[in-house]
Formats: C-alpha cells, structure tokens, sequence
C-alpha cells in the first residue's frame, strides 16, 4: 500500500474515532491547513490542536474516493455533522510521509435541475 495514502487513512480513522491527538503523529509541526472558502489558514501544531480542541462537534468522515501520487493524496470524502452533511474535497501535500499541507473544501449537496435530467444518471454517493 502506498504510505501516503496510508497517512490519510489513519487521518480519516482518528477523526472518525474523535483522538485527534494522533494528528500529531500524522503533520508536521509546520503544517498548513488551508480552508480557501472561508478564507482560513491554520498555520503549525498549536494553532491547529487548539482549533480540534474547540471544535463544537467532529464530523463522521466517509471517504468516497481517494487518488494518490507521490507526495500529493486527494480525497473525496462526506462529512456527517450529525446533522448538516458536506461533501469535500481534501488535497494533501505530504513531506517525508507526514502532511506537510492541507487544502480543504466543502460543499452542501443540492438537488439537481430537472432539464438536465435527459443526459444525466445519477451519481454513486
């Protein structure tokens, strides 16, 4: 198995399990977490533990797909708020198999219009 996609599954694995204490096996104290919809960056270890350490509630992740290729991982994933869902779309840039950055985005999902509906299936959840 490719390790880097293993980092992020063991990411997946400890939100899901709500120990984010094991984030910092996993990124660089240096890291950046980049939320570009909010306009957010949440820059080294300190600043991301006190942002999973207030978090009000952590998602339920349910990865969809995940690609990887050297030091890059994506991972297309819903996030179950225990009420809002949001599907994502995480980017990874990984350095000596640990999370160097995080780019992340979120999306509600939405109904689609009726007119496209003669050249459309619907897509896997």
């Amino acid at each position: 198995m490719d390790e880097n996609r293993a980092v992020i599954e063991r990411l997946v694995q400890c939100l899901n399990d709500k120990r984010v204490e094991v984030m910092d096996d996993l990124f660089h104290e240096d890291a950046v977490m980049d939320w570009p919809q909010s306009g957010e960056q949440v820059v080294g270890g300190d600043n991301r533990r006190a942002v999973y350490g207030a978090f009000p509630g952590l998602p339920t992740v349910t990865p969809r797909r995940m690609l990887s290729a050297g030091d890059l991982v994506v991972l297309e994933a819903t996030l179950d708020y225990d009420g809002p869902v949001y599907k994502s779309v995480f980017v990874f840039e990984l350095r000596e198999g640990k999370i160097a950055r995080e780019t992340a985005y979120w999306a509600e999902p939405f109904e689609a219009p009726g007119w496209r509906a003669a050249w459309v299936t619907p897509a896997p959840s």
